[in-house]
């Protein structure tokens, strides 16, 4: 025995002394006057006490719902506690940790004079400290200050230290308990911070833990086997401890309840007699464990996750919110929709398998509210090694959906025209703006490096007998029209292209990327071309926000969040704004038709790169754009309705050298706009709203025809995706911005 511990139990020994001293010299009064006696100058008010001892503020599991409030996703917890109140807590098993901790508790006012004198004279008998005085409100308050987390570390730790002081202290803190609160009220309060082994703090999660069940709902074997695990959790127990030792245990407390008279012996010889019979379960702690069977709705959570971490009404600091989400007890229900995800996930197996090194991320998201639906790709959110030394399949948990880490998102290709078109409609450009789109076009943008025109940059058209022309929005639009675009994007400026992008909610986590739109916004023609690392949840995000007319709204993972104390929290839910007019945002939307097959609201499309989607949309108004990076090095669409925006992008998240090719681009087409289907099946179906007149065709409301108008051209094949950013020479259309910086390639 360490000179430490031989001073503790002294010192306790001691207290014990004096507080058997104080019994003998007034044995006579009541147990509550005895305690008045001997603690009266060190007593203290109810209003003294710590906050967490006057309003329980023990660490609750967070919940996490689908959009049905219903589904469970995971939960989140430092330690695997739920309360519940006392009514919902079987009488047997209030009667059992009675019987088990303090057979007196009904008795006594907080600390039971009794067993301080049956324990001092155990302890000088064997000149040990075999035998404690504890009473059930007196481990309630050790509970408490143990686990507060309003207090030190090194308070924390006092509240257990083998001090004389400690045991005074816990003594004066239970009688001003006791003085206020009722013993029903305290028995509640220790049931739902007890720690009964197995990672269970508290009976709602015990019973769960071992037997699968609420504790409204234990028998008499169940209750007495849990009430007899809190004096050694862990060794004790039948899960992670020791099976006899529990059953002993129980016997033991079954044998005190036939003692107290609240079951008979026959009862607890019968119960005792019982074979142990377990139900274990384990609440799903984190994205990583995902209800069973969707291990991929762990990338949606951990795009809440990202969102939580960022939200202001959670603490401070992120450190702070991650304790408020593990230990607040929220009741969190998402926008995640079961059969959106679902679609998405099939749909993006369908292009590619969990082994395949290629991957098709999918995300849909909700105009007017950016509540985010489906965050999908074909791989398992997962810390599982990966065969072979393979990098992000089948098992990752690489954001590859939303971003953030190390992923900072693929080239989407041509989706990125639009955002030039809406500059151009913003600063007064119609629809019918109009330009005879040669197959090269020398623009004002330098370039030093090969295939330059004389230092100029000069994109191409892919396919010249088809895109060539007189074009205009819809139609540049449609067919994809690289040189139309950088014609058009020379008009208004690339510095408000990037700046529009910027307004629809496109972040540039790659670093050149957003250097470029910081530095040198104004001579990033390429932009107009999707040479921009972007991800499929921005995408859709951004074409959203035409759904919604103009209204952005910051992507959203949650519809409601609920405290322990069921109160819903303030502040949380969409936060939009107007980022451009609602007539700009329409005309757009109108040119926007013309890709997937549709007709615009004046019959001005004439061609599309993705004219199979109109046919899966089953006569709804869709509207969309397709994109591919040079040399298709992956390939891009996103399709939106009123209701809905979904987006996918097919790459090679681990090498970008690896080039998916143009021969996916039709299944990528399909696999969105069968996501997007899924997700507006059983909704009336939502129309458009026309453009005015005025912006479609400027002052006069007149489209004026030239001569050289050359529109008849046949619509583009179903299966000839848009690859419209490499040069007819081979040579890459780059975006060099600045003279003697070799132009940055497209992939």
């Amino acid at each position: 025995m360490t000179e430490k511990t031989r001073f503790g139990k002294i010192g306790r020994l001691a207290l014990y002394g004096v507080l058997a001293g104080a019994v003998l010299a007034a044995s006579a009064l009541p147990a509550s006057a005895l305690a008045g006696v001997v603690l009266k100058a060190a007593s203290q008010s109810y209003e003294d006490l710590p906050a967490d001892l006057r309003v329980p503020a023990s660490a609750q599991r967070s919940y996490l719902y689908a959009n049905d409030g219903k589904t469970l996703l995971t939960s989140f917890y430092d330690e695997n506690r739920v309360d519940v109140p006392i009514n919902e807590i079987a009488t047997t098993m209030q009667q059992a940790i009675v019987a088990a901790e303090d057979t007196r508790f009904y008795e006594h006012g907080g600390v039971d004079l009794r067993g301080v004198v049956r324990a001092f004279v155990a302890n000088s008998t064997t000149g040990e400290v075999e035998q404690g005085a504890s009473t059930l409100t007196m481990q309630y308050v050790r509970n408490v200050l143990k686990s507060d987390p309003n207090l030190t570390a090194e308070q924390r730790e006092a509240a257990t230290a083998e001090t004389k002081g400690r045991k005074i202290q816990e003594m004066r803190y239970a009688i001003a308990l006791e003085k206020k609160l009722s013993k029903q009220e305290i028995l509640d309060r220790y049931l739902n911070i007890a720690y009964f082994g197995a990672g269970a703090y508290g009976v709602g999660a015990a019973s769960q833990r071992y037997f699968g069940k609420p504790a409204s709902a234990l028998t008499l074997g169940e209750a007495s086997l849990l009430a007899g695990l809190v004096q050694s959790p862990d060794s004790d127990s039948p899960i992670s401890g020791d099976k006899d030792a529990a059953l002993s245990r129980r016997a033991y407390v079954l044998d005190a309840m036939a003692k107290m008279k609240v079951i008979t012996e026959d009862e607890a010889k019968k119960t005792a007699a019982e074979p142990l019979v377990l139900h274990p379960t384990q609440a799903p702690n984190d994205c990583g464990a995902m209800t069973a069977g969707h291990v991929d709705w762990g990338f949606f959570c951990d795009y809440f996750r990202q969102w939580w971490n960022e939200q202001p009404a959670f603490g401070s600091t992120v450190e702070e919110r991650q304790q408020a989400l593990r230990r607040g007890g929220y009741t969190i229900v998402t926008s995640l929709d079961p059969k959106v995800q679902t679609a998405a996930l099939n749909q993006s197996l369908t292009v590619y398998g969990y082994n395949n090194k290629r991957a098709l991320p999918i995300a849909a998201v909700e105009p007017g509210t950016g509540r985010v639906l489906a965050l999908a790709v074909n791989r398992h959110y997962s810390v599982d090694a990966n065969p072979g030394g393979q990098q992000n399949y089948p098992n990752t948990v690489n954001q590859l959906v939303a971003g953030g880490g190390t992923i900072t998102g693929y080239q989407a290709g041509s989706t990125f025209k639009m955002f030039t078109m809406l500059a151009a409609l913003e600063n007064g450009r119609s629809l019918d703006t109009a330009f005879d789109a040669p197959s090269k076009f020398p623009s004002a943008y330098s370039d030093d490096g090969p295939g330059n025109c004389n230092g100029a940059w000069c994109p191409s058209n892919e396919n010249p007998a088809w895109m060539d022309g007189y074009r205009t929005m819809w139609t540049g639009f449609g067919r994809s029209v690289n040189t139309y675009f950088v014609w058009l994007e020379q008009q208004v400026g690339s510095e408000k292209a990037v700046e529009m992008a910027q307004r629809f909610g496109i972040k540039f986590r790659a670093q050149t990327d957003a250097n470029l739109a910081k530095n040198s916004a104004d001579r990033w023609g390429a932009f107009t071309l999707g040479v921009a690392s972007t991800t499929p949840l921005d995408l859709a995000n951004a074409y959203a926000t035409l759904g919604a007319e103009g209204v952005y709204c910051k992507p959203l993972p949650v519809n409601s969040i609920t405290g322990s104390d069921g109160k819903k929290v303030d502040g949380i839910g969409p936060s939009c704004n107007r980022v451009v007019s609602a007539d700009v945002a329409r005309a757009a939307t109108d040119a926007a038709r013309c890709p997937v097959g549709g007709q615009s609201s004046f019959g001005t499309c004439d061609g599309g790169t993705a004219t199979q989607v109109v046919d899966i949309l089953d006569g709804r108004q869709v509207a969309g754009k397709t994109g591919s990076s040079e040399e298709n090095a992956t390939e891009t669409f996103v399709g939106f309705t009123p209701q809905l925006a979904v987006a996918g992008i097919a790459a090679n998240p681990d090498d970008p050298g690896d080039f998916v090719g143009s021969a996916v681009a039709p299944k990528v087409n399909t696999a969105v706009a069968r996501t997007l289907m899924a997700g507006v099946t059983g909704k009336p179906a939502a129309q458009f709203t026309p453009p005015s007149r005025e912006i479609a065709y400027g002052g006069d409301g007149q489209l004026d025809v030239p001569s050289n108008q050359n529109n008849n051209q046949p619509n583009r094949n179903d299966d000839q995706p848009d690859t419209g950013n490499t040069a007819a020479d081979g040579t890459t259309p780059g975006d060099q911005v600045q003279p003697g910086v070799p132009p940055r390639r497209n992939r």
